[in-house]
């Protein structure tokens, strides 16, 4: 994968985007699809994953079969809308490596406050996917890549579902070795933060909260 961006087109993927997107769609529903597009996302994303072979034995003759290579995958959540996507992606691949890391968004400066940060050792060895629902301003994904990259992090992804032009332009900017995997880009942010048209806030609609 060597685009900055990459859109996920899949029929399905869009489809059950539109259903996330509706405002009457019940927090369970809302769970469910994202749990369900996190799946078909995980695919793209680890596209680029190394493989060797291994010898085995089927029933009918031995052969030299492709399988993963090389230290585990490492998922990395910005808490805590990001762990809807994660859900998802851990039924793809159980033996993932998991890590957290803990953003807020100051809400008159817009920009990212940690206050948590735990992840898996030997990151330098592993392709690191970060998820989390919404790249708007890219302010917070930007400032989680920074920390993985100061803990060892080379081989990084961003997995999102939706996108804003102004949050893919400052990974770009922040991060250009960071490839991005997305459901879609959306027309723009509005004077508080959000991506429109979007689906609102994916925490409070993944968790039920206001």
């Amino acid at each position: 994968m060597t685009e900055h961006l990459t859109v996920v087109t899949h029929p399905l993927v869009q489809h059950k985007l539109t259903l996330m997107r509706e405002k009457d769609t019940s927090t369970a529903s809302f769970r469910q699809l994202l749990r369900e597009i996190s799946l078909l996302l995980a695919y793209e994303v680890t596209r680029g994953l190394e493989l060797t072979t291994k010898r085995i034995e089927t029933p009918l003759e031995p052969m030299d079969a492709p399988i993963l290579e090389g230290k585990k995958l490492a998922l990395v959540s910005i808490l805590r809308a990001g762990n809807g996507l994660l859900d998802g992606i851990l039924e793809l691949v159980p033996a993932a490596r998991v890590g957290f890391i803990g953003l807020y968004r100051d809400p008159e400066t817009l920009k990212p406050v940690q206050y948590y940060c735990k992840v898996p050792g030997e990151l330098e060895d592993r392709m690191v996917i970060v998820v989390d629902p919404m790249l708007a301003t890219g302010n917070s994904s930007a400032a989680a890549i920074d920390l993985l990259k100061e803990k060892g992090a080379k081989n990084i992804r961003f997995l999102c579902l939706l996108a804003a032009p102004e949050g893919v332009a400052r990974m770009r900017e922040a991060h250009p070795d960071v490839p991005i995997v997305t459901a879609a880009v959306d027309k723009c942010l509005n004077d508080h933060g959000y991506i429109v048209p979007g689906l609102g806030d994916a925490g409070d609609r993944m968790f039920g909260t206001k």
